[in-house]
């Protein structure tokens, strides 16, 4: 979503009503993990480490950006391949775009990073 955009009243309805919509067709197909919208960046925290081990909190944006995560879904896919059909169910939903990725993984014991479902 833009920065400082506003969807139309109306528009919002509909859009919630898809969004519910294909949340519970993820959740009849086992596949939504979790689901959650963000308030807007006006109203975010930006934390930044300082020296001597402390943290300084600002009531800005960490980065400076025309677009910011409004929404996010966080699905249980066999793999990349299913992953963007329903990424393409959720841009007809919300009326944006929309990133699909998997999580980085850290295997235990071990310095190398697996990507995806791999074992």
């Amino acid at each position: 979503m833009k920065a400082g955009q506003r969807t139309p009243p109306l528009e919002v309805d509909e859009m919630i009503r898809e969004i519910g919509a294909r949340n519970q067709e993820m959740d009849a197909a086992g596949t939504r993990f979790f689901a959650g919208g963000l308030e807007p960046p006006s109203l975010s925290k930006s934390l930044r480490k300082q020296p001597g081990g402390k943290v300084s909190i600002t009531g800005c944006l960490y980065i400076e950006a025309k677009e910011f995560i409004g929404c996010f879904w966080i699905l249980v896919c066999a793999d990349m391949d299913e992953a963007p059909a329903w990424g393409s169910k959720a841009v007809a939903a919300c009326r944006l775009p929309v990133e699909v990725r998997a999580f980085l993984r850290i295997r235990p014991n071990r310095k190398s990073l697996s990507r995806g479902n791999q074992p």
